[in-house]
């Protein structure tokens, strides 16, 4: 992956595609509510292991069953490619 940041054009591809995550101030963000903090605290683990697979860590944070999740590249200074695949990634670990 390139870690180009993203033009305009592309981030509103991304978040037409993604209607969930918006973009705000240098970044992807999401936040997901489940059921029980057991629930969220679990997707975070699964989150976390390809984070370091991917080398690619969010900001995050955790409240009972709240998770808000910040994507951005930061030695790029903004959103790239791999925020955008992180996003999806995170979005089929969410629900499923």
């Amino acid at each position: 992956m390139k870690r180009e940041l993203l033009t305009t054009e592309q981030l509103s591809a991304v978040t037409r595609e993604m209607p969930d995550w918006v973009v705000a101030t240098g970044g992807l963000e999401r936040t997901f509510e489940f059921e029980n903090f057991v629930r969220a605290f679990s997707f975070m683990t699964a989150v976390a292991l390809h984070c370091e697979r991917l080398d690619h860590h969010p900001e995050w944070s955790n409240v009972y069953g709240t998770v808000r999740i910040r994507l951005t590249t930061h030695d790029r200074g903004g959103v790239t490619d791999l925020d955008v695949t992180m996003a999806e990634l995170i979005e089929s670990l969410a629900y499923g």
